[in-house]
């Protein structure tokens, strides 16, 4: 008799779960973040990587039989992988392993949308045999207890469930909006159409789809199938394969993400939180949601804890510079590691073993591991990548036209943007 491979399951139900991530996009509108890095392995949040917080809902809902798609760039994805999750493959069934484009198809080519990223790993899902696969993007920030969307999924019956919430309708044309009937069943999808339909009774908002998809297994190997050998299709979810489902009368379920409940939120707490970080405006704005006394999103969440590489540095030390120069810390969030020295930081989110020297002031910014911020520099509305040296004096995002000029990125809203410094990278070395 044929053994199955080992999977991971939730309960009561016992259904066998697998967990598809797609991490494999170029993020161009994250430059020059994304530069030497795919969107996902960008850091966030002064500790984390944007991927940790998918993978990590994952693992939390119990959820730990997962493939990483992965295509661009994605060497920094890859190691960190395999530094912040390897130990997950412990157990029978638990697995967070990357996959690379494997060029399986007649053609040989890299993944042409979403729906073919799937489709490409087709044979990843045979193996596996899963009752369920969730779908999910790897470059989103939020809290989810997905388990809880799986369980409406069984329990009604559908053959896909789309996670979805409330958008402004100014906003929407950036997403799939779903019109959605009796009983949450969907009655219409339109990818990022112009003037997409609103909320019954609410002209101000739709309902957008966060990319996030739940598919009994047999209908997703049929539909992917059935994509492929279609001519003209873009094989993407959102603008084939979900428009298709619908209009062919599929059973298609939009599940309301507010009504998701983490562990640790108060229960007359909405989960109202979720962000997509594609932009520079986005990252940053979502970066400084974190540092308020009541953050929009709260990382001391011990119930819902987000994993990543563990860090051997000391704690975070803060005195004051040989002058006598104070420290003045507001509303920041700092990374272990990092030492202050008779500088003021406000409103910022400050990375791992970051220095920054005396007499400096930092406002309104995000300084990512390694940055050394010399004495009596002003840094104000500024993203730094991973160990950027600036030098003593320095003025950053006070004038755009001179933060061009010097070769740095400015974003439409003045958002400065330093990219990372290449370093070189320590090996072995032996006596010969």
């Amino acid at each position: 008799m044929k053994c199955e491979p080992a999977i991971g399951t939730i309960g009561p139900m016992r259904r066998r779960i697998l967990g598809m991530i797609l991490a494999g996009g170029k993020g161009s509108r994250l430059t020059p973040l994304t530069e030497v890095r795919s969107k996902p392995s960008v850091p966030f949040g002064g500790n984390y990587r944007i991927i940790d917080f998918v993978l990590s809902n994952f693992a939390n809902s119990g959820i730990k039989s997962i493939y990483v798609l992965t295509q661009f760039k994605s060497q920094s994805l890859t190691e960190h992988l395999h530094r912040a999750w390897a130990g997950t493959n412990l157990r029978p069934g638990n697995f967070i392993i990357p996959v690379p484009a494997q060029m399986q198809t007649p053609g040989e080519v890299w993944y042409t949308g979403t729906a073919d990223a799937i489709y490409q790993n087709l044979n990843l899902v045979r193996d596996t045999r899963p009752d369920l696969v969730a779908v999910f993007g790897g470059d989103h920030i939020y809290f989810m207890d997905i388990s809880q969307m799986m369980r409406e999924h069984v329990q009604k019956g559908a053959d896909v469930t789309i996670a979805a919430l409330p958008v402004p309708v100014e906003e929407a044309s950036r997403f799939g909006v779903i019109e959605a009937g009796a009983g949450s069943w969907i009655k219409g999808f339109h990818e990022k159409a112009p003037h997409p339909p609103t909320l019954p009774g609410d002209p101000n908002r739709c309902y957008a789809s966060m990319g996030n998809y739940v598919f009994s297994r047999e209908v997703l190997m049929e539909l992917l199938q059935a994509d492929a050998e279609e001519p003209g299709s873009t094989h993407d979810f959102g603008h084939d394969i979900l428009p298709k489902m619908v209009a062919n009368g599929r059973r298609c379920l939009a599940y309301d993400f507010e009504s998701n409940r983490i562990p640790g939120l108060p229960e007359d707490r909405p989960n109202t939180y979720w962000r997509d970080v594609g932009t520079i405006e986005a990252y940053y704005e979502a970066n400084l949601d974190l540092k308020d006394l009541e953050p929009k999103l709260d990382l001391q969440n011990r119930e819902w804890p987000i994993n990543t590489v563990g860090s051997s540095a000391p704690p975070a030390r803060f005195v004051p510079d040989g002058d006598g120069g104070a420290v003045r810390i507001e509303r920041c969030i700092l990374g272990p590691g990092s030492v202050v020295r008779g500088a003021s930081i406000r409103d910022s989110v400050v990375g791992r073993n970051v220095r920054v020297h005396g007499s400096a002031e930092v406002d309104a910014s995000i300084l990512m591991d390694g940055v050394v911020i010399g004495r009596g520099c002003h840094i104000r509305r500024t993203i730094i990548d991973k160990d950027v040296v600036i030098p003593p004096g320095t003025r950053i995002g006070y004038n755009p036209e001179s933060d061009r000029d010097r070769g740095w990125i400015v974003s439409e809203t003045g958002i400065t943007v330093l990219p990372k410094v290449p370093q070189v990278r320590p090996v072995t070395t032996i006596d010969l």
